[in-house]
């Protein structure tokens, strides 16, 4: 199937509600890469997609970062049951999920996240707010380990959004050969 601008009919935009879970997978994710002094946090959504399926695909991180670090130890799995919540698709940049609009303004709604837009492009960090949740969050045990995957992936894998995009099409060329719309 060759890309075309627009997106194929099996690409539906989320109907339900932004899960519970799936805001809190994102605003540790957000949070970890806004702790820092110089952070400015997730800048643009593809990097936010990207980084967010490799939090969400442990088996994607773990062969990536084998092949980025080979010496580095991923850590525990932060999900204990194998099962993803919800699956991404193939999009036009690669893994996308269609709830990231909900999720977004969901968290930016209860005043978690804030959005900032430079030239072009949104950055996303945390408020004060934001940052308490995220890290009450963090310590408990269910959330800990997703919390440490995505201070692994701002160590390892703080890169640009294409960056990511092109590391991801590389490493695993079944993403890239995938029909849009279709659930990776």
């Amino acid at each position: 199937m060759s890309p075309s601008s627009t997106a194929p009919e099996s690409v539906a935009p989320a109907t339900s509600p932004p899960s519970p879970d799936a805001q809190a997978r994102l605003l540790l994710l957000i949070d970890v890469f806004s702790e820092t002094k110089a952070a400015k946090g997730i800048e643009g959504r593809m990097k936010l997609a990207k980084l967010d399926f490799l939090l969400r695909y442990p088996d994607r991180f773990n062969t990536l970062l084998a092949v980025r670090r080979p010496n580095v130890e991923a850590g525990e799995n932060p999900w204990l049951t194998g099962t993803i919540e919800q699956r991404m698709i193939r999009y036009r940049y690669g893994p996308w999920d269609p709830a990231y609009y909900a999720l977004l303004g969901a968290l930016t709604g209860k005043g978690l996240i804030e959005p900032k837009h430079e030239h072009a492009i949104a950055t996303y960090c945390t408020t004060q707010a934001g940052h308490d949740v995220a890290r009450a969050l963090a310590e408990s045990e269910s959330w800990r380990p997703v919390r440490d995957r995505a201070v692994l992936l701002r160590r390892y894998f703080n890169l640009t959004g294409i960056t990511l995009k092109n590391l991801i099409y590389e490493t695993f060329p079944d993403i890239v050969e995938a029909d849009w719309g279709t659930h990776l």
